[in-house]
């Protein structure tokens, strides 16, 4: 099932309309979760931090073994192309993704060189900005390197995130801040997080358990512009029931207020409103 409407694909050197079909019954992608995949947006006719999206995209493949076959150049230079069919008004995810086609003489790795590439672009509005979440804890945890492929964002990561989802919201929660290998705070389920207590803004320390969104840096850098102290720190669930703001920040929504944690409540306050006035500041300024 799609994720959005008005949907654009480009595979095998063009463009299709719709959602069509890009793998094989024994492609390795199919059977052994061989894939990566990043998503940019592009909503008001301007496209943030596209060109970063595209370079990390590589960065996932050759991390999960896969050779890229694209340079970030000619993706971004792909995307802005589909992204011409759409109305200055259209709100788009931009989804760039490889997969392995062939496996090695093993049949378990990827085999080098055997790459597919798809870029798929999907008419999905932006989140009202005053749609909060609410959290839980959940007793799944993200991964370190030794077990997992923490250092891409690949397909074969996102079941431990669905079951994430899935048990925060048997409890009746949006979404689940979850724990690193050693129980402290890493992100959401689906984000990175902020919290701000007296005015400064504190994130989780990047520790390789998660990926540290450009997004994220994105937000950082704004509010430390702005005047806005930030901290990159080891926070535990007690720091985020003493806060008095909570945030995800992510490509999809780009700040997402939160409104509880658990049995914590909060108001949607100035530092996530602020944060979020600053990124589409600085998305239309730069002219991307």
């Amino acid at each position: 099932m799609a994720f959005g409407t008005n949907i654009r694909t480009y595979f095998e050197g063009k463009w299709h309309d719709g959602d069509v079909p890009i793998m094989r019954a024994a492609d390795h992608g199919s059977w052994l979760g061989s894939s990566v995949f990043d998503g940019a947006r592009h909503f008001d006719g301007v496209t943030p931090d596209l060109a970063r999206h595209c370079s990390r995209v590589n960065r996932s493949a050759e991390a999960l073994m896969i050779t890229p076959s694209v340079d970030p150049e000619e993706m971004e230079a792909i995307a802005r192309d589909g992204l011409r069919a759409y109305g200055p008004g259209q709100a788009v995810y931009v989804r760039p993704m490889y997969w392995s086609l062939d496996a090695n003489e093993l049949g378990v790795g990827p085999k080098p060189n055997s790459t597919g590439f798809a870029l798929c672009l999907e008419q999905v509005a932006m989140p009202d900005p005053e749609a909060a979440t609410t959290l839980t804890r959940t007793r799944f945890r993200r991964p370190v390197l030794e077990d997992a492929v923490c250092n891409a964002k690949a397909g074969c990561l996102y079941p431990n995130n669905a079951r994430m989802l899935a048990e925060a919201s048997s409890k009746g929660f949006g979404n689940a801040l979850v724990a690193d290998a050693l129980g402290n705070v890493a992100e959401s389920a689906t984000a990175n997080v902020f919290m701000v207590r007296d005015g400064v803004a504190f994130t989780p320390v990047a520790n390789g358990t998660f990926l540290s969104g450009i997004t994220r840096a994105r937000h950082i850098a704004n509010l430390r512009a702005d005047g806005v102290e930030v901290v990159e720190a080891v926070l535990t669930f007690d720091d985020f029931h003493a806060a008095d703001e909570v945030f995800l920040s992510g490509n999809f929504a780009k700040v997402t207020p939160v409104k509880a944690f658990d049995d914590t409540q909060y108001q949607i306050g100035p530092v996530t409103r602020r944060a979020r006035q600053l990124y589409w500041d600085w998305a239309h300024s730069a002219g991307s």
